[in-house]
């Protein structure tokens, strides 16, 4: 993939599975990006990113070649309004490629507009300084946080909560 080619994208396959799998658990060991602190196997990434009942959509960014670059999920969550989405976005950590991020809220966007969800929140590690600037670029707003929530070893981490208006 040359620097000025965009990822593709295309919604999340149970062929994915594997790739995803490797992507957030590489994600996971390197620590401090993610509210998920255990590593996944591949039928449990299956499960909940691809297959989830509260499943709205789920999307891929892939290269030429096929390969899975990073995902985003957008959920129903039983403490949003029932017309919000939640979503997650994940990159791959090492051999970044630019656009990724844009190419899958493009894509994520398109479905929930369509499907008429008004709002998207993202609730984001205070810790995780990328992740807070992707949502804040892609026009994310702080609207709550979560102070000192506990990591499995104790530490504390606030949680930052940013909502997107799609329809008002």
């Amino acid at each position: 993939m040359t620097a000025s080619q965009q990822p593709g994208t295309r919604r999340s396959q149970a062929a994915d599975a594997e790739q995803i799998s490797l992507l957030l658990n590489e994600i996971i060991r390197i620590g401090g990006t993610t509210a998920y602190q255990n590593e996944w196997s591949v039928l449990a990434v299956a499960k909940k990113f691809i297959e989830d009942q509260k499943l709205i959509c789920s999307h891929v960014a892939h290269d030429d070649s096929g390969a899975v670059l990073g995902f985003q999920c957008l959920w129903r969550h039983d403490k949003l309004p029932t017309d919000w989405g939640d979503i997650a976005t994940f990159a791959r950590p090492t051999q970044k490629v630019r656009g990724v991020g844009r190419v899958l809220f493009g894509a994520t966007h398109a479905v929930a507009e369509r499907l008429e969800c008004t709002t998207l929140n993202a609730t984001i590690r205070a810790d995780n300084s990328g992740g807070l600037a992707y949502y804040e670029k892609m026009g994310f707003r702080t609207y709550d946080i979560a102070r000192d929530v506990p990591l499995h070893d104790g530490t504390l981490v606030d949680r930052i909560s940013k909502r997107f208006d799609i329809l008002t």
